[in-house]
């Protein structure tokens, strides 16, 4: 599939060979349907790659911190918190920047994931993968609900951001990518150095701490570095959903569960199905798209579902 990717630049029944590619977009002065079609599919796919990255990546280290197979973005009700900051920005703050945006979607990301991990801690059991799962999808309802409250009575704010809330990367742009690539590399730097320390962990606090780990400042770090991974994902393509569960849970089925191969795995497979996700979407649209964030919610939903049932038959 990948060197099917690589060989060619497609569009409708013309294929480009990918040789030519570097020809078409640095010869400006080239006019013609084949270079307009590489300029829309090189930075979409680039930035795919980078934000399926950084939603792998997010989603390994929330179900790191919180010892939970379901933790996600996504499900966590991130994404929705984040995207309601950022329309809140646009709406009433005239924020239009794409660096106001991500503070915005940071913020919002921050407060959304601390208060799904109060609402399901509290109560006899703390916070177990069915509260979270729960909380998160109550938080996210309620947070999408107030996201179309903004939205609806502002037809300017509706018509530009309607395909954005569902998750897209058609849009994106080299400015785009510019803003998101320093933070993605610094949010997975964080996460393979933190890596091992997330081990120690996995065998308990008091363990970790016998071995020498600031339980506390590890778990606050990877935090911070998830939620900016997804934040800054959710600012520029909209809360893409799903990517976060799959391929960490799938990785650690695979392999193992040491982080310094669930991380980079992650990471890489992350990459991956968004950009096929994106394909899948282009081909299954024509002759227009669906959006990335619908077709990762087909492919991940039934792996959600599978996943809690696992879980709840593990715990009875």
């Amino acid at each position: 599939m990948v060197v099917a990717l690589l060989s060619s630049v497609a569009y409708g029944s013309k294929s480009i060979p990918f040789g030519d590619v570097l020809g078409y977009l640095f010869n400006s002065g080239r006019d013609s349907f084949e270079a307009a079609v590489i300029a829309a599919r090189i930075p979409r796919t680039v930035f795919g790659v980078l934000a399926g990255s950084a939603l792998g990546v997010s989603g390994a280290l929330m179900q790191a911190i919180t010892r939970n197979p379901v933790a996600d973005p996504s499900i966590l009700g991130v994404n929705t918190g984040a995207s309601l900051m950022v329309v809140i920005g646009i709406a009433y703050l005239n924020i239009s920047s794409g660096l106001g945006l991500i503070g915005l979607s940071f913020v919002g990301a921050i407060l959304t994931a601390l208060f799904v991990y109060g609402i399901a801690s509290y109560g006899f059991g703390g916070a177990n993968s069915l509260k979270l799962a729960l909380s998160g999808a109550a938080v996210s309802t309620a947070l999408g609900a107030l996201v179309n409250t903004i939205m609806l009575p502002d037809s300017q704010v509706m018509k530009e951001f309607r395909f954005w809330q569902i998750g897209s990367i058609g849009g994106a742009t080299w400015d785009d990518i510019r803003l998101v690539l320093p933070f993605v590399i610094i949010g997975i730097i964080m996460a393979l150095i933190l890596a091992s320390s997330l081990n120690a962990m996995a065998l308990g606090d008091e363990m970790a701490v016998s071995l020498g780990v600031n339980v506390g400042l590890v778990r606050a770090l990877s935090a911070l570095a998830g939620v900016m991974l997804c934040a800054v994902v959710t600012a520029i393509a909209g809360p893409v959903g799903f990517v976060g569960l799959m391929l960490p849970h799938l990785v650690r089925q695979l392999l193992d569960n040491d982080m310094r191969l669930i991380i980079p795995f992650s990471a890489v497979g992350g990459a991956g199905l968004l950009v096929i996700s994106d394909v899948i979407g282009r081909v299954l649209g024509r002759p227009g798209e669906l959006e990335v964030g619908i077709i990762t919610a087909i492919l991940g939903a039934p792996i959600f579902i599978w996943i809690v049932a696992r879980s709840k038959a593990k715990g009875m």
